[in-house]
């Protein structure tokens, strides 16, 4: 084949399908000894592409055996005759261009539509000089920018363009990408904190990477530490350990991964993991050891808050269960029997106490049911704002007080003013309110005085219908420092029924307190005949499933 040698000239079974080995074999040879012999510039018919003198199967054929990345180019000239541009024909298995495509993905792509950046350079020059003169090209390191995700990235090519059956057979080697591996690793080793080191222990050479720098505080020009040197770096207390690993991983080849305490040369306190293995020779001896650091000091830290907080969630918990039994203690020494029956000064009082939960969040409800000196009944109901042992001390602090002055004679609205000072100047436990109601009965007169801070009024069930007591002017306990609490008086009839209770007994979830208040007096109406209307009432109207408050209620009937 003479270097004028064109299409015409190349044998009919080149030019066939190659339906047989023997034309697919000519094909090939033709092609290879083709692509090293020079080929002058052409003369392009305007606006036709020029044909190779082998077909592209051909061509593919050839290129299906190359490794690396190659592709076959054919000129494409304009309607001048002039190359415009240049399309991809044919495409190594393992071609990979700058956008990720491989291989066949390439076939058909024109070179400028794909790659537009490209006209003008150094490489395009040389693509076109190689055609025309039919030298083969080699680009110096050749600079392209691509742009993905709407990031420009430059990238490094080598190029070699050589001219072959009136294209060109380009080849190129991508010189970046170990750059890109090597910042890849950089970029991984810093965010996990950690870094790898080599120790060749035939050469007595040690190499540790950027990041095992940083993880020790370590000069890079000190150079890296040995690995018998390591252990030194360790705090006195971790010496021990980490020197036995080592003689254990130097001598004996055994793997390990431990964690040691070191102190940088600026004083702070690291922990590093060091995870390495060692490769033998034929005889079992370690030759090369390859290890991995990583600084835990982030992980330990947190892992000792979490320890503190647990600690102190601990010490907090069994606080909260003391306090609890305690309570529990008090209230029970302050209300021993949750349902009893009294007989007080011709009145009977039925009593019924049902905390929200037995011996958890222990709260300010409260009753005392008592006959003073002069024959007459002292009768009240409370609750303190709160739960726990504050809400139960302040209980007992009311109860014993509103006891001892009632005893003395003391008015009951007096009572309910010493009260409301000394709740208000009961700054030891911070700020508490309570309410409360109060009633002297005295059966001589059938009379019945009563006071309220702040309560709920009594229910009055006379002759089958429920009715509420107007309830006298009396506001919260602790809520200020000048009240005023007034008292109202009533005469109970032989058959009557009065209820003092706490909001416990009415209160419901998403309800109006006024409901509730009108569900009680339906239900002690419905009740009211029956031998213990108390026990009536609670059935209907308390439900484990909704409560949300203790309750406290004194059944009184004449």
């Amino acid at each position: 084949m003479t270097a004028n040698r064109d299409e015409a000239d190349v044998p009919e079974s080149s030019t066939s399908n190659l339906g047989g080995a023997a034309s697919a074999s000519a094909a090939t040879r033709h092609a290879v000894l083709a692509s090293s012999r020079y080929v002058p510039r052409r003369q392009w018919s305007a606006g036709a592409e020029r044909a190779p003198a082998l077909p592209a199967a051909a061509v593919q054929e050839l290129l299906d055996g190359l490794s690396g990345s190659v592709t076959f180019l054919l000129p494409l000239p304009g309607a001048d005759g002039e190359i415009q541009d240049f399309r991809i024909t044919a495409a190594s298995p393992d071609a990979l261009d700058v956008a990720g495509r491989r291989g066949k993905e390439l076939v058909g792509l024109s070179l400028l539509e794909t790659y537009p950046t490209v006209r003008g350079t150094a490489l395009w020059d040389g693509y076109l000089g190689a055609l025309a003169t039919g030298t083969r090209y080699e680009a110096e390191p050749f600079e392209y920018e691509e742009v993905l995700g709407g990031i420009a990235r430059l990238s490094r090519f080598t190029v070699r363009a050589t001219p072959c059956q009136g294209g060109l057979i380009v080849s190129w080697i991508r010189l970046d990408n170990g750059e890109r591996e090597q910042r890849r690793l950089a970029v991984m080793q810093r965010l996990g904190s950690m870094g790898w080191a080599d120790w060749d222990l035939a050469r007595k050479t040690t190499t540790w990477s950027e990041e095992v720098y940083s993880i020790f505080g370590r000069d890079p020009s000190l150079g890296p530490t040995t690995l018998e040197e390591l252990p030194r770096h360790a705090v006195t207390e971790d010496f021990p350990a980490l020197s036995r690993a080592v003689r254990s991983l130097h001598g004996r080849g055994r793997p390990i991964d431990h964690t040691f305490r070191i102190v940088t040369p600026a004083g702070e306190v690291r922990h590093v993991r060091i995870v390495a293995e060692a490769e033998t020779d034929v005889s079992g001896h370690p030759v090369e050891v390859y290890g991995l650091f990583q600084n835990l000091t982030a992980v330990k830290r947190a892992e000792e808050r979490l320890l503190q907080h647990e600690r102190a969630a601990l010490a907090q918990h069994g606080m909260l269960a003391a306090e609890r039994s305690l309570a529990v203690r008090l209230q029970d020494a302050l209300l021993p029997l949750p349902q009893q029956s009294l007989r007080l000064a011709d009145l009977t009082v039925d009593v019924a106490y049902q905390p929200l939960q037995e011996g958890l969040n222990v709260g300010g409800d409260w009753y005392s049911a008592i006959e003073l000196p002069d024959g007459s009944a002292l009768l009240v109901v409370g609750d303190v704002a709160g739960h726990g042992l504050d809400a139960v001390a302040t209980m007992a602090q009311l109860r014993f007080t509103a006891k001892g002055m009632a005893i003395t004679g003391t008015p009951l609205a007096a009572i309910l003013s010493r009260l409301n000072t000394l709740l208000w100047h009961s700054s030891d436990r911070g700020f508490s309110t309570a309410t409360m109601i109060m009633a002297r009965y005295e059966p001589d007169a059938g009379l019945l005085t009563w006071v309220q801070a702040g309560h709920l009024p009594p229910l009055l069930l006379r002759q089958g219908e429920a009715r509420y007591l107007a309830p006298p002017h009396g506001v919260l306990l602790g809520a200020t420092t000048t009240p005023r609490y007034d008292s109202a008086t009533i005469r109970l009839l032989p058959g009557d029924h009065l209820l003092f209770y706490t909001d416990g007994l009415v209160e419901a979830p998403s309800e109006e307190l006024d409901d509730g208040l009108a569900r009680l007096a339906r239900t002690a109406a419905e009740c009211s005949d029956s031998v213990r209307p108390l026990d009536g009432i609670l059935d209907a109207l308390v439900h484990p499933d909704t409560r949300r408050d203790d309750i406290c209620v004194l059944h009184i009937s004449v």
